[in-house]
């Protein structure tokens, strides 16, 4: 695994969810968080103390707007679980040419707030093989409970991306996909990676961003405490995603 790279970043305020846009947000995001609710929850994810989440991003050219929104927002992701148990995260990314890096495990929002902060996006191509791999690996060395990850585009080849979501689905390594844009070549990859992997998936636009705390939150309560805990969590928020998740009662 590769250093994190010190640089500065850019700050940008999220915009807010259109009227006329709310009832399709909506529904995507009910969608989504109805199949993180149904996904089954192994013992060897109960057992242990901490959830361990992989925290991946497309860092290309354009995506520093996104990354910066999931920067301010990720601080959901430990706040949902303070009542679930430990949560450690580490940061992945691709950029430029070739470039694949990891953070080391990270248990607070301050010290994922302070990796993330350090990068700069770049242009290149997507790596989202090496994501896939990269987890692999990772569970290898101690289980993990989950993959998150944020991206617009694919540019390699989907069957081969496929069949590492297998492996990871067989392994009990859910991956959860963020997709932002409206690619829909890539759109249907990235269902076939949350699918086979027994993840999910979720598609939204600036427009809707300000939800990316609740479903940061919410994955991040499935990795510590399953759907039970999930439950719990939906019933202790007072936003959108209560809303959202009172409707699979």
């Amino acid at each position: 695994m590769g250093n994190i790279l010190n640089s500065g970043s850019s700050n940008s305020t999220p915009n807010k969810l259109k009227p006329n846009n709310l009832k399709s947000k909506k529904k995507d995001i009910d969608s989504f968080l109805k199949k993180v609710k149904q996904t089954p929850k192994t013992p060897a994810l109960i057992d242990r103390e901490n959830g361990r989440v992989i925290f991946a991003m497309d860092a290309t050219a354009s995506r520093q707007p996104s990354w910066d929104r999931a920067c301010h927002y990720q601080v959901e992701m430990f706040n949902a679980t303070q009542n679930c148990g430990g949560l450690s995260v580490q940061i992945c990314y691709y950029r430029g040419y070739g470039e694949f890096e990891a953070s080391t495990w990270l248990s607070n929002s301050k010290s994922l707030q302070h990796t993330m902060a350090a990068v700069f996006c770049l242009g290149g191509f997507t790596q989202i093989n090496k994501v896939l791999q990269h987890a692999l690996e990772e569970n290898k060395c101690k289980k993990v409970s989950a993959v998150i990850f944020i991206g617009d585009a694919i540019e390699e080849d989907p069957a081969k991306l496929r069949q590492i979501a297998g492996q990871l689905g067989m392994l009990k390594v859910p991956v959860f996909v963020f997709q932002e844009g409206n690619d829909r070549d890539a759109a249907e990859t990235f269902k076939q990676i949350a699918k086979l992997s027994g993840g999910a998936y979720s598609l939204f636009d600036p427009g809707s961003a300000s939800i990316l705390a609740d479903l940061l939150g919410a994955v991040a309560v499935y990795a510590t405490g399953g759907s039970t805990a999930l439950s719990e969590f939906s019933q202790l928020k007072s936003s959108s995603i209560k809303q959202l998740l009172q409707q699979l009662e």
